[in-house]
């Protein structure tokens, strides 16, 4: 059984059954430069918060290695999950700016005026790799389930062709599955991989 936090700020109560450290495997499939990339991975997820209005978010793969080989590390992913709302001058930013009014205490009412027309929350989520891509998605959390669509993608002048992902997450029958599609080194936006988690 999935238990809940109850003591979130309001703003994260749309997100609040992702909060925990998931674990599982999952399959990469996906054609690039006439080279079919293929295999199992180790995956581990962390979702969790400071008290404040979003959730702090990483996670890492490996590529599952044959016995007495090395695993292969595949990502290390780090960033930020939030509701899509406007910035208020009760709001810090940008960079150490402070907020030009106290801030309110935000409520279920506050939120729930973000709800979309679809019933769910329109979210913004921020991503940074160690390979020096870094990720900016939008989309939306309806109930157990969240897709988003990359609205920005910057990568280090080294770095390998990546223009435009999508990701969608579900929670089914107390498991975190997740699917990542990718437009990358040169083909079109297609399945890459996917997995199913278990909290831990």
């Amino acid at each position: 059984m999935l238990e809940l936090p109850t003591d979130l700020p309001a703003d994260l109560a749309p997100l609040s059954w992702l909060i925990g450290v998931w674990e599982g495997t999952g399959v990469i499939e996906y054609t690039a430069q006439d080279h079919r990339f293929q295999g199992e991975f180790t995956h581990r997820v962390s979702f969790s918060h400071d008290g404040t209005g979003y959730l702090n978010y990483s996670a890492t793969a490996f590529l599952a290695a044959e016995e007495g080989e090395e695993s292969v590390p595949l990502v290390s992913e780090t960033g930020f999950w939030r509701l899509s709302r406007p910035a208020t001058t009760a709001d810090a930013g940008p960079a150490l700016l402070p907020p030009t009014e106290q801030r309110a205490v935000r409520t279920v009412d506050d939120v729930e005026q973000l709800r979309a027309p679809s019933g769910g929350f329109p979210i913004e989520v921020s991503l940074a790799h160690s390979d020096g891509a870094l990720e900016l998605y939008l989309g939306e959390i309806n109930g157990p389930r969240v897709d988003i669509a990359t609205d920005a993608i910057v990568r280090s002048a080294g770095g390998k062709a990546y223009g435009a992902a999508t990701r969608m997450y579900g929670l089914v029958d107390g498991h975190l599955l997740w699917a990542w599609d990718i437009a990358a080194l040169g083909s079109e936006m297609a399945s890459h991989a996917s997995a199913r988690l278990a909290k831990v």
